[in-house]
């Protein structure tokens, strides 16, 4: 039976992530669909063991590339040898997770293949012999249908919107080394130094986000240290802000997610932003601290299986979207909801 799909493992050092194998869940069945066999690749340093780790969701064909032009992730020689493979294998479907990686590779991809990309997709299926993906729009407003008449079709999948797909730790085989397919010489980038961020929960992947937004700078009892100008003064009282929201987050094993307004005013790094040109999330429950509801941030925490909001103004946006609202003081409620999560989880 010849592969139907490709699908692209992201992995970091050995790690896959875990949107990627909700992608392969999505290929599997996709696969079955269409009457043909999933292949996976995996690419970069410790890629040989996520590989091996991929037999356990029943793929028959696994491939792996760790040379060194693929070491440190660069764009051009990873979508070089995902397209290269897509030929060799003549696949209709290439899939990747939506992460910065797959939505970078999913792209140059498609300019290599002359195709175009279906990106963000929260459903698959296929009608008469076509691929059919289903993807919000206008912001998460409105669900559209797409079909892509280029081949092969390329699919982006957002994270837990697909179930990962049972593993069974006793079927194995022996993943395929495939070599590079772009010369050191033609890659034109390069990296210089590699500065790891802070630790924690991944935002894409949390079940639990706690999120605050302009609001957390709002509490004037804090006196900030002597000298400051009210600028600073301002972040000062933000970060103390996202201090009890960061807490929260830790005893409910969650991520700190921000809003916009409360990045672009230098509170919190860009890293945590979700929203529209942040971070697109879908967690089981997303508190939002002192977040109005802009239709920016709401278009990246809409899929929120819950959200909870805090706020003090009881017409705020966000009350719309949320399954429970808290009409007042996230200096006041935040600290609360913390003691009272640690009590009822024991820590």
């Amino acid at each position: 039976m010849s592969n139907k799909v490709l699908v692209f493992i992201d992995q970091f050092k050995g790690s896959a992530l875990p949107a990627s194998w909700e992608a392969l869940g999505a290929a599997l069945e996709l696969g079955k669909k269409l009457g043909g066999g999933v292949a996976v690749l995996v690419v970069g340093e410790g890629a040989k063991a996520v590989a091996a780790e991929a037999f356990q969701f029943g793929v028959e064909q696994v491939l792996y590339a760790d040379d060194a032009t693929l070491g440190d992730y660069r764009p051009e020689p990873y979508a070089t040898l995902v397209s290269k493979i897509a030929k060799d294998q003549a696949v209709e479907v290439v899939l990747l997770p939506t992460t910065t990686r797959g939505r970078e590779i999913a792209s140059m991809t498609a300019v290599d293949l002359v195709t175009g990309v279906m990106p963000d997709v929260i459903g698959l299926d296929v009608v008469d012999g076509k691929l059919v993906a289903t993807r919000p729009v206008y912001a998460g407003k409105l669900i559209a249908k797409t079909v892509c008449d280029a081949m092969p079709q390329i699919v982006t999948t957002r994270g837990r919107a697909f179930p990962k797909p049972p593993a069974d730790a006793s079927k194995t085989g022996t993943p395929v080394q495939v070599g590079a397919a772009m010369p050191a010489g033609d890659i034109k980038t390069k990296v210089v130094e590699v500065v790891p961020s802070g630790g924690g929960v991944s935002l894409s992947d949390a079940a639990v986000i706690v999120s605050g937004g302009r609001g957390v700078s709002n509490n004037p009892s804090l006196t900030p240290p002597g000298g400051m100008s009210e600028a600073d003064a301002e972040i000062w009282r933000a970060q103390q802000g996202f201090k009890l929201i960061g807490e929260l987050a830790s005893v409910m094993n969650g991520a700190v997610g921000a809003s916009r307004a409360a990045v672009d005013a230098g509170y919190i790094p860009y890293a945590h932003q979700v929203g529209q040109t942040g971070k697109l999330v879908a967690p089981d429950l997303y508190i939002a601290c002192g977040i109005s509801g802009a239709i920016q941030h709401l278009a990246g925490m809409r899929n929120s299986k819950m959200v909870v909001a805090i706020n003090k103004d009881p017409d705020a946006p966000i009350f719309r979207l949320s399954r429970f609202g808290v009409i007042g003081d996230l200096y006041t409620i935040v600290p609360a909801l913390s003691e009272a999560f640690r009590k009822k989880l024991g820590k």
